[in-house]
């Protein structure tokens, strides 16, 4: 079947933009076709430094016939409206319409068949629309101005079947010509088909067309180049991805670097290298510490008749240059102690309701100071760590590569002679940074890092910065993950309310001292929590009365607490969903007020295995049971059935039965509780299933008797609360 082939020829496309525009392209082409009623049978996309491409497979030469139905008025309508449908319809005569049958009556309808149309002339009209329609994170307007592009397009070749699918855009028309390599085989060249185009592409144009391909070349030439000279190439996946974006004829090359800057940090060297210049580090194996060798790897984009030597010397230079510049920042950052720059954090606002980041690393050593002993770790230790973590921001180096930050923190408290340990809780009080990332073990870099992530999540809650929707500007979203992971891995007892009770309160009191200092009117709207007028709140503040008059600080923490618990629940989903956990059985955990991360883990594992048990899906559905009916009478009522059922009154032996069950189940319950067995409460849970369903089989529990009625009802309730010391059964699904 016919082939469509497009090639939008551009200037150069930014590296980390192409593999999105390439997926859109096809995304789009799919879309459009689809909608006109074209089903190719594939389609493929490519993407490089100049084009982008699509390759459409198994199009019909034209698009199916159409029938359309056009309802029209009742039988007996008035003439007028006969007569618009008619000509709506192009009908002559209303004898053409079929009479149909539905709720109003007999109704006209009309069968108009829409003849297909040929592709060619339907992809003439969707190609410009895609590329008018086309969203780049950045782009320009060129041409006449109606139009926007990543980068002015110089052609566009469009192919159905092998012939030229003809339309303009901008001045630009379609043809079959393509460019190659714009010193080494520029063309332009005609095709007609992909196979022509790769080919062409390929041989004659020196341009390597997929994107996995020039990835494959640059990966497999790299560690050749590196094994000869019995080295070892520093692998970078980012990287790699950005330099297949710049090359459409990759070439690579082994470069010499000056050794004498092999005594910078390696971090340094290799963030140089792929930050400015996009080399990749290579290591040297036969070194006792597997650090860096005096060699780069660079990706050029042509070949040169000497091999490459002038392109890798001159890159040699340029990288000498740049690590020129590293150790300036280097040795000067050296001559001052890390401690000595912590006053220099007051010049850094962090944010205006939060205060400076001088105030921030002052809230991290109160934080904590609070948290080592929850989990084992050296106070003072992990107080010194805390005064520290925050200095290497106003450094040289981090000033020029912000990623090396807590990287440097780590080097410069060596150089000051601080503790090992206190040096890698700098550097790690960051982690974990992403899902891939390991969290910090060592007792002081976990402290330190809850600590940063806890400030971060309670002050920035405080000052009415929370994520809304897809967007969260400073990661909440990961910190109270990251909070989760640390504790999780590292199977620390902590109680999140209190911890979070305790951070709340500093970081409101922080707010409130602004917008007090402060008297601007959106600050104090911002704390008003009854409505009054910024003049109201300005008499309040010169009555020195604000917070008895117009802020309830406990209140506002209570609101704070309780919706980052639940943030935190949602945030746990998020993770043990990954891990096949379900979402109901976390809600209903939470449900009793649970906030020990590690305790909430371990009840859902053990519920969940219940539950995937026969006693434990009987015990759900009778607890359900019970629960419907408890609701429905105690709306009635007005009021909960607590209390004791009467043995007394027992009727049947079922009662008996339930009766003695729950005497022995929910205490075994409650002590496996208690000794933190969650299987073995399970365990004493499932011993009630036997008799829970013989009562519901043999007990009619609205008894005529009202005694008999309230026992039974306060059997239920029993039944109801010896599950809910679990979890809130009614939270569960099923």
């Amino acid at each position: 079947m016919p082939q469509l082939l497009l090639e939008i020829l551009s200037e150069e496309i930014p590296a980390r933009m192409q593999a999105k525009a390439e997926a859109d392209l096809v995304k789009a082409l799919m879309d459009r076709l689809t909608a006109a009623g074209l089903m190719p049978e594939g389609i493929k996309g490519f993407s490089g430094p100049r084009r982008l491409v699509a390759v459409v497979e198994g199009l019909p030469v034209k698009s199916a016939d159409v029938v359309e139905d056009i309802k029209g008025p009742k039988v007996g309508a008035p003439d007028a409206a006969i007569q618009g449908f008619m000509k709506k319809a192009g009908l002559k005569d209303i004898s053409e319409a079929h009479v149909h049958e539905d709720k109003k009556g007999q109704m006209y309808v009309a069968h108009v068949r829409k003849p297909g149309r040929e592709t060619a002339s339907l992809i003439a009209e969707m190609v410009p629309a895609i590329i008018r329609d086309f969203h780049w994170p950045k782009s320009m307007r060129w041409g006449s101005g109606d139009l926007r592009w990543v980068r002015p397009i110089s052609r566009i070749l469009c192919t159905f079947d092998g012939e030229v699918v003809p339309f303009e855009i901008e001045g630009i028309k379609s043809d079959n010509l393509t460019e190659g390599h714009r010193v080494m085989g520029r063309g332009p060249f005609k095709v007609r088909r992909f196979e022509d185009y790769e080919d062409v592409l390929k041989n004659k144009g020196f341009v390597t067309l997929d994107r996995e391909e020039r990835k494959e070349i640059i990966l497999s030439e790299a560690k050749t180049l590196c094994q000869a000279q019995t080295l070892e190439l520093v692998e970078d996946q980012g990287l790699l991805e950005e330099v297949a974006g710049l090359a459409e004829h990759p070439v690579v090359l082994i470069g010499d670097m000056d050794k004498a800057f092999l005594d910078l940090p390696p971090e340094v060297i290799k963030l140089s290298m792929r930050t400015h210049q996009k080399y990749f580090a290579v290591r040297d194996p036969s070194r006792k510490d597997g650090g860096l060798a005096p060699k780069f790897i660079v990706v050029a984009n042509l070949d040169a008749s000497d091999g490459g030597e002038k392109i890798a010397a001159g890159n040699a230079r340029v990288l000498s240059a740049r690590l020129n510049d590293a150790r300036f920042f280097w040795d000067n950052d050296r001559k001052i102690k890390l401690e000595e720059r912590f006053d220099k954090l007051e010049q850094v606002v962090f944010h205006k309701r939060l205060g400076t980041l001088r105030d921030r690393a002052w809230r991290l050593v109160k934080y904590s100071a609070y948290l080592a002993p929850l989990i084992h770790a050296d106070s003072e230790k992990a107080k010194r760590a805390a005064e520290l973590v925050k200095c290497d921001l106003v450094s040289e180096m981090v000033g020029e590569f912000a990623e090396l930050e807590g990287t440097m923190g780590r080097y410069y408290a060596l150089a000051g002679n601080e503790s090992a340990e206190i040096a890698e809780a700098i550097k790690d009080h960051y982690r974990p940074k992403g899902p891939g990332d390991s969290v910090p073990t060592a007792a002081t870099s976990a402290v330190v890092a809850l600590a940063d992530k806890f400030d971060l999540l309670t002050g920035l809650w405080a000052a009415n910065e929370r994520p809304t929707g897809s967007k969260d500007p400073f990661a909440l979203r990961r910190a109270a993950l990251g909070i989760i992971r640390i504790v999780l891995e590292n199977n620390y007892r902590l109680r999140l309310k209190d911890a979070l009770q305790r951070f709340c309160y500093e970081a409101n009191g922080m707010v409130l001292e602004y917008a007090v200092n402060t008297g601007s009117s959106e600050e104090l709207a911002l704390l008003s929590k009854r409505g009054e007028t910024p003049e109201t709140l300005r008499l309040a503040i010169d009555q020195a009365d604000a917070i008895q008059k117009w802020f309830d600080l406990h209140e506002r923490v209570g609101a704070d607490v309780s919706d980052l618990l639940a943030f935190f629940a949602d945030r746990l989903k998020v993770h043990l969903r990954e891990q096949g956990a379900r979402h109901d059985l976390i809600d209903a955990v939470f449900a009793l007020g649970e906030d020990d991360l590690v305790l909430i883990v371990k009840r859902v594992e053990s519920l969940g295995a219940f539950l995937d048990t026969e006693d434990g899906k009987n015990l759900l559905a009778g607890y359900k049971r019970a629960a419907n009916i408890l609701r429905a009478e105690e709306k009635k009522e007005g009021a909960e059935f607590s209390g004791e059922a009467d043995p007394k009154l027992f009727e049947q032996p079922e009662e008996k039965a339930l009766h003695a069950a729950l005497a022995k189940a929910a205490p075994d319950a409650s002590s496996a509780l208690n000794g933190e067995d969650f299987s073995g409460a399970m365990s004493a849970l499932s011993k009630l299933r036997g008799p829970v369903d013989a009562f519901f089989d043999k007990v009619t529990v609205n008894s005529e008797k009202p005694d008999i009625r309230l026992n039974r009802l306060r059997l239920l309730s029993q039944i109801r609360d010896a599950l809910g010391r679990v979890a809130d059964f009614s939270k569960i699904e099923g």
